[in-house]
């Protein structure tokens, strides 16, 4: 049988963790070779390494990017061609976020989520179309959230962002589907990974806010990793070759209904 990306060519933004390394890990199972771009080049080398202990799975390759640059988007880019031949999928996972409204968002923070979520996905993206248009086609998956369909409290930064890249995938979308070039987005809910450890972590009660999170989920628990990468996985695969500007949610019910007070 089979695998699902064999002898594809991927890139995998914000590959070092969470939902990155899932997908990069998975992507390799299902016979892609993958490049893993993150900021912490450390980070990407152990995901390249997981991959290398997946009996069958092509090589990988890590490479270190700032997305939101235009140097470090087109040397991820040129990097994948160099090294294994063409580019068939790019995944714009790389994100960044912290709480706040707007009243206590810093302006540094509010510069550095846009650059990193909306930029980096227009960085990434306008030096990896060209190659795939070169190669005739290939599939595009931005990371949005369900902050870019609901309002979640104290995300006033994080939301704006991922409300543009919601947009910014249809726009994608429309523009190449000329190319074969089939750009759609996951929208997940709270998932259980570093970053959002990390963020826990800035509350006063972390614990707290923990088991806030977990209990404003229906369906009684955080998103795992590995079911945003199958998500992922079928949007990037020749199973959703029909699918293009759309934005598949994953928050286990969360903005389907409310739960009762």
């Amino acid at each position: 049988m089979s695998k699902r990306l064999d002898q594809q060519v991927a890139i995998v933004t914000g590959a070092g963790s969470g939902i990155g390394r899932e997908t990069a890990l998975l992507f390799a199972a299902e016979g892609a070779s993958v490049v893993a771009g993150d900021y912490n080049l450390e980070a990407a080398q152990e995901t390249v390494d997981l991959i290398g202990q997946i009996e069958g799975a092509p090589k990988a390759a890590a490479f270190k990017v700032n997305v939101a640059n235009a140097a470090d988007a087109e040397g991820l880019t040129e990097f994948t061609i160099k090294t294994f031949g063409k580019l068939d999928i790019l995944v714009n996972n790389a994100g960044v976020g912290v709480p706040g409204t707007v009243l206590t968002t810093s302006e540094e923070d509010w510069d550095r989520i846009m650059a990193v979520n909306v930029k980096g996905i227009f960085q990434c993206s306008r030096f990896a179309i060209p190659k795939m248009q070169e190669f005739g086609g290939g599939a595009i998956v931005n990371v949005s959230s369900i902050a870019a369909i609901v309002a979640v409290v104290d995300r006033a930064a994080y939301g704006a962002s991922k409300g543009a890249v919601l947009a910014l995938t249809k726009a994608m979308a429309a523009d190449h589907i000329k190319d074969n070039i089939r750009v759609n987005c996951i929208c997940p809910g709270t998932v259980d990974t570093p970053w959002v450890g990390r963020m826990v972590a800035t509350y006063a009660d972390p614990e707290e806010a923990r088991r806030k999170m977990v209990a404003r989920q229906p369906i009684g628990r955080l998103g795992k990793p590995e079911e945003m990468a199958e998500a992922i996985l079928y949007l990037a695969s020749p199973a959703a070759n029909f699918a293009t500007g759309s934005a598949l949610v994953l928050d286990g019910g969360f903005t389907a209904f409310k739960l009762p007070s």
